[in-house]
């Protein structure tokens, strides 16, 4: 795989294997967010009061096109959290009614769902989805098996955060249509990393980070609702957008997107992230990132005899450029401080299920070499421990 990595502005000692953590942003794209932030600075009547709505109207656009949806069915966030809290603070759930999700989701999202709970006195359901998983078929009908008469809400990662696993958001969400159930599915880590066709996907909100694996800058999210489902959503901040005028009735985007004074620049510098892709060929590059990942796994699943945690494959079936890969039973703290401080590696070493493991994310920026790095790193420390390979 060839490096971009001299596109990218980190630091060039620092083994960065935690882009899914808050992404990386390259260099051209980020000089286009600072080009947004000076000319708002060089007149920010004309810019916010004359030119942002048109401006924003041209990168929803863009960004609708990237996704496969209407730019009219999206709204920029500053995050997938804030638009998670726009849609779990909208919906008129009530004791007696169910929200099912997986033991797989993030923990800001469980936070989200917990707090409504708790005040609305609805039901919140983390079903169990066992590892290691088999067929995305086995998987729906063990998560189905979660629904019951109650159940208003199917809350689901497309790419879970603590697991990294594609979950099957299409055929839940076209399940729960049958069944009368609202989706809305968790992207944050899916744009950038799988092709998006929203509109087929068919889920009522969708929700995704664009500074991940798109690598827009921060502050770079969005939400989607389907117009039949657009009217469920109130705003989190009401603002100018809020009320019609005979001349103008509002719609989603109106209702959601002004917030007051704020910062739109990451919003805006979102097609250069787009184009940036686009040019560098990111479906080879996904490609490649993903046959890299593939290989770290193996060579630790042979030595140490350990089972991953969906069938190997090298097609982006069940992860794509970020996986987390089962470890040998050592002290994780430790080892995640010594790659660290021995190796400058950042990367993520956690439990996962009460598995040892490591959440790996491989971009555009790593090497094999890199790779060779973190293996014999895991080995060498396994050895110490008493852990032969």
């Amino acid at each position: 795989m060839n490096s971009l990595r001299q596109l990218f502005l980190l630091d060039q000692d620092v083994i960065f294997f935690n882009h899914g953590s808050f992404g990386a942003t390259p260099r051209p794209v980020f000089e286009s967010y600072q080009r947004w932030q000076r000319e708002m600075e060089r007149n920010p009547v004309r810019f916010i009061q004359r030119r942002v709505n048109d401006l924003l109207a041209q990168a929803r656009a863009d960004l609708g096109a990237y996704l496969g949806a209407a730019a009219d069915n999206l709204v920029f966030v500053t995050n997938a959290t804030f638009g998670m809290n726009v849609v779990t603070r909208s919906l008129k759930l009530g004791p007696g009614d169910e929200v099912l999700t997986t033991d797989h989701e993030y923990g800001a999202v469980n936070n989200n769902w917990q707090f409504m709970a708790e005040k609305l006195g609805f039901k919140y359901i983390n079903h169990p989805i066992p590892l290691p998983v088999t067929t995305q078929e086995a998987f729906v009908e063990t998560f189905w098996k979660g629904v019951t008469p109650q159940t208003r809400v199917i809350s689901m990662s497309h790419i879970t955060s603590p697991t990294a696993l594609i979950f099957p958001a299409q055929e839940i969400c076209r399940r729960a249509r049958q069944a009368g159930i609202i989706t809305l599915i968790d992207g944050a880590h899916a744009p950038g990393q799988l092709t998006l066709r929203l509109d087929e996907i068919g889920a009522d909100f969708y929700i995704g980070n664009l500074h991940k694996w798109l690598c827009a800058p921060k502050g770079a999210g969005f939400l989607y609702a389907r117009p039949e489902s657009q009217g469920m959503l109130e705003p989190l901040v009401v603002s100018h957008g809020w009320r019609s005028t005979p001349d103008h009735p509002r719609t989603f985007v109106d209702i959601q997107q002004y917030q007051g004074t704020r910062d739109n620049a990451a919003f805006l510098a979102v097609p250069d992230a787009i184009r940036f892709q686009k040019e560098y060929h990111w479906e080879q590059v996904r490609a490649d990132c993903h046959a890299l990942a593939a290989e770290a796994q193996q060579r630790i699943c042979e030595a140490f005899d350990l089972q991953p945690l969906s069938p190997v494959d090298h097609q982006p079936l069940w992860w794509s450029q970020m996986l987390t890969l089962p470890l040998p039973p050592v002290d994780l703290r430790n080892l995640g401080k010594q790659l660290l401080d021995e190796h400058k590696m950042e990367i993520p070493i956690h439990p996962s299920r009460e598995r040892p493991s490591a959440r790996l994310s491989i971009q555009a920026y790593n090497t094999p070499e890199e790779v060779d790095i973190f293996v014999d790193a895991i080995k060498e420390y396994a050895r110490q421990q008493g852990v032969m390979a």
